[in-house]
C-alpha cells in the first residue's frame, strides 16, 4: 500500500502538531507543503517547526531555497512527487504531508494545468507596475477580468496575481478557466484530513502566534532581509507590514495589528479554496 496523509487546514490551526504526532504513529518523515517555510532566510516570520521537532520527526522542503530563487509551485510538484516515489520505493508505506499552500497540495494531488508560457514583454510590465505602484492596481486589473480569481489568491502575493493576470491578458480568458484539466494519476492514494476549529478559537491562535513572533524577533528578522524586499518570498503577510513599519508609514502596535488581520484574511481564503472539496475529511484541530 502507496498511501499519502495530507494535513492540511487554515494558518495556525495546529498542523504542524498534528502531523508530526501522526508521523511517530506511522513511522514517516514530515514533507511539508508550506510556500514560505521552504525559505531557509524566513524563519520567524513563516512559524517554521521549532528546532526540537525538526531534530525529533525529519522535515523535507523546510528551508532548503533561497529567497534568491523563484520557487514555483511546478517545482515543488517536480520535486514533492520525485521524493514521495523515492521514499515509497525505500519501503515506507504511509507518508505524512503538512501544509496550507493551496497551490502546492493542487500540484501534488492533481497536478498543475497547462498554463501558456509568460510573455516576458508583459511580464516586465507587470513587474514594474507592482514595484513602483504596489500591487493594488494589478488585483483592481484582475478583480475586473476574474473576480473568482481574486476570491480565493493571496492578493498580497504579487507573484500569484501577476501570473493570473499575464494569463487573462494574453488569453482573453479568465485565469480561473484554466483550472479544469483532469487530475494526474499517480502511484500512490491520497487522504486529505483537514483541521476544523471554531472561528474564534481559529483567531485567539492567529493573534497569539503573531504576538509570539514579534517576542521572537520578527522586527530584527525582516531587518535583515531589506535587501530582498522586492524578491516574491518577501510579497507575503508579516514581512511586507514590517517593511511598512520599517518605511515609518505605519507605527509599530499597527504594525502588529495589520499581521494579524491579513493573517486572518489569508485563512479565510484557505477555508474558502477547501470548502468545495469533498475529498477533505475534516476533523476537530
Amino acid at each position: 500500500m502507496r498511501h499519502l496523509l495530507i494535513v492540511l487546514g487554515p494558518t495556525a490551526s495546529g498542523k504542524t502538531a498534528y502531523a508530526a504526532a501522526l508521523a511517530r504513529k506511522l513511522g514517516s518523515p514530515v514533507i511539508s507543503c508550506d510556500s514560505r517555510q521552504i525559505y531557509r532566510e524566513m524563519r520567524i516570520g513563516t512559524a517554521v517547526p521549532p528546532a526540537e521537532l525538526l531534530a525529533e520527526v525529519r522535515h523535507y522542503f523546510i528551508q532548503t531555497e533561497s529567497v534568491t530563487r523563484m520557487y514555483t509551485a511546478g517545482d515543488y510538484e517536480t520535486d514533492a512527487v520525485a521524493l514521495l516515489e523515492r521514499l515509497f520505493d525505500e519501503g515506507h508505506e504511509q507518508l505524512v504531508m503538512c501544509g496550507g499552500s493551496m497551490f502546492y497540495i493542487d500540484a501534488v494531488c492533481r497536478g498543475l494545468d497547462q498554463f501558456p508560457d509568460a510573455d516576458p514583454a508583459l511580464r516586465a510590465s507587470l513587474m514594474h507596475t507592482w514595484k513602483t505602484d504596489g500591487v493594488t492596481p494589478l488585483v483592481e486589473r484582475l478583480r475586473t477580468l476574474d473576480p473568482a480569481t481574486c476570491e480565493v489568491i493571496d492578493l498580497q502575493n504579487g507573484q500569484r496575481v501577476i501570473r493570473a493576470l499575464e494569463v487573462c491578458l494574453m488569453t482573453g480568458r479568465p485565469f480561473s478557466s484554466f483550472k479544469t484539466g483532469a487530475a494526474k494519476q499517480r502511484s500512490f492514494t491520497i487522504e486529505k484530513i483537514g483541521l476544523d476549529l471554531p472561528r474564534e478559537v481559529l483567531y485567539g491562535r492567529i493573534n497569539a502566534r503573531t504576538d509570539r513572533m514579534f517576542d521572537e524577533g520578527l522586527v530584527d528578522e525582516v531587518r535583515g532581509l531589506a535587501q530582498y524586499r522586492n524578491l516574491p518570498a518577501l510579497q507575503t503577510v508579516g514581512y511586507q507590514e514590517i517593511f511598512q513599519y520599517l518605511d515609518g508609514k505605519v507605527d509599530l502596535p499597527e504594525a502588529r495589528r495589520l499581521i494579524a488581520r491579513n493573517t486572518r484574511h489569508y485563512a479565510k481564503k484557505q477555508l474558502s479554496w477547501w470548502r468545495g472539496d469533498p475529498s477533505i475529511r475534516w476533523v476537530a484541530g
